[in-house]
């Protein structure tokens, strides 16, 4: 079966705060670590009352200290909200505590509203433009640093962090090819040019340093449990949180409510975002999976599932992984897969 990863961006549900969803995912990493998945990755987004992962530099550091073997990076860092040389400070900390488990994915977007976009930029005239020269003058500060070199990360200089491209179009596709770097597309959102980019990504891949082949992982929704009704009902707390955030209401992670039926519009929207999602059983889980992996052709899939319960959310990642024979494929490998 095909690697499976975790994506949290550490909901916040009604009833909690966040604090308890940054207690929750460190379980969650340590659960997804006995497990057998191959990553865990924390995402930036800003101004949400539902996620708690904002710093999320720091939010790994505390990820970081409670595993010992599974990966952990960011998916992703919004490489226009900050300066290169800090974010290689950040990771070049991170990789100095946590040595060959760092890594980095890098997205274009702000990950947040326009009014959070100003208020961590300022002056948003061109930042976005410059977003492929900050990709590789973060990667150089990666490198070892030279004799007499003026400014160097310092963590970071030598350390040679993984940097990944995130993407929802062909635009990321396209620089990770020209860069020879792994593509994580945005799939569990926004998989209307998946097939493009993915096209796009394959087609023009230059190998280099740190990758000889393309590598592409496509981020899915998985919210499994014991029956299929009870996954759909979990499923709810997703769907209503998305229709409120394209309604301009974002908020909490929404209690689950059985039987579900949004209205024909936000049907409509949710059938098209929420398209690369499966939901079920055990033998749901399985099948859909295996069908994803196999149509799309994947190297790689970042599971992510914003569950109200996280009880509930532990026993969904536990059905996946033992849907998708996790702890067998490590067994096979010899160890946690790099």
């Amino acid at each position: 079966m095909i690697p499976l990863s975790v994506l949290d961006l550490s909901p916040i549900p009604e009833g909690s705060d966040a604090g308890d969803a940054l207690r929750n995912s460190l379980g969650l990493a340590r659960h997804a670590e006995a497990l057998g998945y191959r990553r865990y990755w924390m995402a930036e987004h800003h101004n949400m009352p539902g996620i708690a992962s904002a710093a999320t530099a720091v939010a790994l550091a505390h990820i970081g200290a409670g595993t010992s073997r599974i990966r952990i990076g960011a998916g992703g860092i919004m490489l226009p909200n900050h300066a290169p040389l800090l974010v290689a400070e950040q990771f070049g900390t991170l990789a100095a505590l946590h040595p060959s488990r760092v890594e980095l994915g890098l997205g274009r977007a702000p990950g947040s509203d326009m009014a959070a976009a100003r208020a961590m930029r300022r002056n948003l005239d061109g930042d976005a433009d410059r977003f492929p020269q900050d990709v590789i003058e973060l990667m150089n500060y990666f490198r070892p640093a030279e004799p007499g070199q003026a400014l160097q990360a310092v963590p970071g200089a030598g350390l040679e962090v993984p940097i990944w491209i995130l993407g929802s179009s062909t635009y990321g596709a396209q620089l990770a090819a020209m860069l020879g770097l792994p593509f994580a597309f945005a799939s569990h959102f926004a998989p209307a040019m998946m097939w493009e980019a993915m096209t796009v990504y394959r087609e023009r891949f230059r190998p280099s340093a740190q990758l000889a082949a393309p590598c592409v992982m496509l981020g899915v929704n998985v919210f499994a449990a014991d029956t299929d009704a009870e996954a759909r009902r979990l499923f709810s707390s997703l769907q209503q949180a998305f229709i409120n955030l394209r309604r301009g209401r974002p908020g909490k992670l929404p209690a689950p409510v059985e039987g579900f039926t949004p209205d024909p519009a936000a049907r409509n929207m949710l059938e098209n975002a929420l398209a690369c999602s499966v939901v079920g059983g055990p033998e749901a889980i399985r099948q859909g999976l295996a069908e994803f992996a196999e149509r799309t052709g994947a190297d790689e899939l970042m599971v992510t599932a914003q569950i109200h319960d996280p009880a509930a959310r532990l026993r969904s990642f536990a059905i996946t992984a033992e849907a998708a024979m996790l702890r067998e494929a490590v067994a096979t490998a010899g160890g946690n897969p790099g």
